[in-house]
């Protein structure tokens, strides 16, 4: 018999292998589900020559007001760049998490400020790919100003998971 073959796992080892795979993926699925939200949102469709029509009905509705059309403008304006900072800012947590559950070093430290750097890398990659793609829609337009509206998203939450983290550590 030939020694080069390797015997069969264990009991022991498939078991630790699924629990590796289920951990990475319970790791990893938010940040891709995040990124193809993303990718939804960053269509044709949700072009704000889409969007302005239904949201504004939808707010004069919930609000029981009509709104003029600079009124609109503006309304409509902070409601998409806030949606670029709060999802880009939910993208940059899913990031973290996903970072922070899967990559170790020997220095506690020097890892949490890795795994902060690599969800701000991240979220700036996938920030800068959207606005990328979005040049070659004939309704939208890709803006640098909107990666660093995104950018300024994570880091605000990026700041407060600091925060929290720094808080924790102290109790």
């Amino acid at each position: 018999m030939s020694s080069s073959v390797a015997p069969p796992p264990a009991a022991g080892d498939t078991a630790r292998t699924r629990v590796s795979f289920g951990h990475w993926a319970r790791a990893w699925l938010p940040v891709v589900v995040c990124i193809g939200v993303i990718g939804l949102e960053s269509t044709v469709a949700f072009g704000a020559d889409h969007t302005s029509a239904p949201l504004q009905r939808f707010f004069e509705f919930l609000l029981h007001r009509h709104f003029t059309q600079p009124e609109w403008w503006r309304l409509h304006m902070t409601i998409r760049k806030g949606g670029h900072f709060t999802g880009y800012g939910i993208q940059s947590v899913a990031w973290f998490r996903a970072f922070w559950m899967t990559w170790r070093t020997d220095d506690p430290a020097r890892n949490r400020v890795a795994v902060h750097g690599l969800a701000m890398m991240g979220t700036f990659f996938i920030a800068s790919c959207d606005e990328f793609h979005q040049t070659f829609l004939p309704n939208r337009s890709g803006s640098f100003w909107d990666v660093m509206l995104d950018c300024s998203g994570a880091l605000v939450l990026q700041v407060v998971i600091w925060l929290c983290m720094r808080r924790r550590i102290r109790s």
